[in-house]
C-alpha cells in the first residue's frame, strides 16, 4: 500500500493499478489514467470492482480521501474545506505524474470531481459523476449535516451506519451492504465529521457543469433516494457532452450493487476519450 507525503504536506494511501507488465505493459493504455474518488463515509475499496475489470487495460488510480481510510494519520489534519479534497487530489496526481486524467466520483466524490473540474479543467479528460448532486444544502440540509458530525464524533459510527445502510445500498443486494457496512464501520469518526462539516458548506457546483467540455458520463442508481433520478436527468441536460445511464435494482452504490452494468457504462465512456 503506497502511501505518499504531497507537495502540500499531507499523506495520502493510495493504488495505481497498471497491469501485470507494469507502466510499460503494451496492452495498458498510458494516456489518460482513471482516477476514482470514494464519497462518504467510505475508503478506495468502494472501488474493488472497477479495478478487477478495468485495470487490464487502463491505469486505473484509487486513493483514500484525507480523514477516510489509510489516510487518517494521526499526522494528518481534517478537512477545513471542502476544497482541500481537490486540492489533495491535485497534489497526488503531481506526485504520480500525471498531467491528465478521466476523473470520476460517486456521491461526495463526484461533488469533489466538480470542484476539482472547476479548478483545474486543464487536466480532466473526461468526467464521471455518479449518484451525485451539484446543488448546495438547504438551511436544514446545512444543521443536520453539522448535528450528524457531533453525533458521530459523540457516537462512533455504528449508529448512524445502522440507519443509512439501505439507502446506501439497497436490500436486495446484500453483499454490496455487507460491503458497505465494513466500509462504514471502518471509518474514523474524526474524519468523517470533518467531512461533514466541509460538506456542509461546499459551493453550488450548478455553473460548473455548463461549462463542461469533455466527454462525461452521468450514472444513477434507479432506486436511489439520495440524489434520485431526476437529478441526473438535470446533470445530463446541462453538461453538453454527456450520457446519461440508469442502473436497474440499484441504490445509493451501482458501482458495488451492479458493477458489470457499471463497468460496461464507464467503458463506453472511457472509449470517448480515445
Amino acid at each position: 500500500m503506497p502511501t505518499a507525503q504531497l507537495s502540500n504536506g499531507i499523506h495520502l494511501a493510495y493504488d495505481d493499478h497498471v497491469g501485470r507488465g507494469g507502466h510499460d505493459d503494451p496492452d495498458i493504455d498510458p494516456a489518460v489514467p482513471l482516477v476514482l474518488v470514494h464519497g462518504h463515509p467510505f475508503d478506495r475499496s468502494l472501488w474493488h470492482p472497477q479495478v478487477a475489470a478495468l485495470a487490464g487495460t487502463h491505469r486505473v488510480i484509487t486513493f483514500d480521501l484525507r480523514g477516510y481510510g489509510d489516510s487518517a494519520a494521526p499526522s494528518t489534519p481534517p478537512v477545513t474545506d471542502f476544497g482541500d479534497f481537490a486540492r489533495d487530489l491535485e497534489a497526488l496526481l503531481d506526485h504520480l505524474g500525471v498531467a491528465r486524467c478521466a476523473l470520476g466520483g460517486v456521491s461526495m466524490g463526484g461533488q469533489i470531481a466538480m470542484d476539482a473540474y472547476a479548478r483545474f479543467p486543464e487536466r480532466i479528460a473526461g468526467l464521471l459523476l455518479a449518484d451525485t448532486s451539484p446543488a448546495v444544502d438547504t438551511e436544514a440540509g446545512k444543521a443536520f449535516r453539522r448535528e450528524t458530525a457531533e453525533r458521530l464524533l459523540a457516537e462512533g459510527m455504528k449508529g448512524y451506519a445502522d440507519e443509512v445502510l439501505h439507502k446506501m445500498a439497497a436490500a436486495y443486494n446484500p453483499e454490496a451492504a455487507a460491503h458497505v457496512l465494513r466500509m462504514m464501520l471502518a471509518a474514523p469518526p474524526q474524519g468523517a465529521a470533518a467531512a461533514l462539516r466541509a460538506r456542509a458548506d461546499r459551493p453550488d457546483y450548478s455553473q460548473v457543469l455548463p461549462k463542461v467540455t469533455v466527454p462525461s458520463l452521468v450514472v444513477v442508481g434507479r432506486d436511489d433516494t439520495y440524489t434520485p433520478v431526476a437529478d441526473a436527468e438535470a446533470m445530463h441536460a446541462a453538461i453538453p457532452d454527456s450520457r446519461l445511464t440508469v442502473i436497474e435494482r440499484a441504490a445509493h452504490l451501482p458501482n458495488l450493487e451492479r458493477p458489470e452494468e457499471f463497468n460496461a457504462a464507464v467503458r463506453d465512456w472511457l472509449a470517448r476519450l480515445t
